[in-house]
């Protein structure tokens, strides 16, 4: 009996210390800013991420170049295999990075559905993610040239305040990733995408927020 009740102890306590060890999961979703040089690219923003995090973290790079948070607009994430891969994934954090293409004009004459669009994909998300789960939007990167259609004026007047409602809305929080690159064109060579320093950058201000 003695021996029965030491090794139940021991499985229980086994099964505990293993579950304590289970590393936080953390998705990116976004555009090619995210992607970066690719999903499973050292060099990327997430996975920069995940050296600084550490074991204790598991970082995953679901961004897909050139998609936009609109359902209408020209390349929906919505209809990529990554929005379904993230459900599987159920993270324990969730950080979005969407909207910069969202400003192209095809894309942004969409613009009086974009806070609903991004409301219910967070809710969309949020159905596999843990209770606690966590879920961060960030405010995108400055563009220092209007390449691709994309418009610097609307992601700064336009999409930032609708951004910041939105967090408060789905009580999510907000990561500026916009003030740390402010002023460095330089990292920022076609005008629109952070080279690695830059992509660095961007992985310590995320770090330090779900931290």
């Amino acid at each position: 009996m003695k021996k029965t009740i030491l090794l139940a102890f021991f499985i229980l306590a086994n099964f505990t210390i293993s579950s304590a060890q289970s590393p936080i999961k953390v998705a990116c979703v976004g555009n090619s800013i995210t992607q970066g040089p690719g999903r499973d690219n050292p060099d990327s923003y997430p996975l920069q991420m995940q050296e600084i995090l550490g074991k204790g973290y598991e970082v995953k790079n679901f961004g897909v170049s050139g998609r936009t948070l609109l359902k209408k607009g020209d390349y929906p994430y919505w209809n990529e295999p990554q929005f379904e891969e993230v459900k599987d994934f159920a993270p324990d954090i969730l950080v979005i990075k969407l909207g910069t293409n969202d400003s192209k004009p095809q894309n942004w004459e969409y613009k009086s559905e974009f806070t609903n669009d991004y409301i219910l994909m967070i809710k969309e998300f949020k159905k596999s993610m843990p209770k606690k789960a966590k879920v961060y939007i960030c405010i995108p990167v400055p563009v220092f040239q209007d390449n691709w259609g994309i418009n610097e004026s609307i992601l700064v007047h336009e999409m930032r305040p609708m951004l910041e409602k939105i967090a408060k809305k789905t009580k999510s929080n907000i990561i500026d990733l916009y003030s740390p690159l402010l002023g460095k064109s330089d990292l920022l060579p076609d005008g629109v995408h952070p080279n690695i320093e830059g992509l660095g950058i961007m992985a310590v201000e995320v770090a330090e927020a779900i931290k």
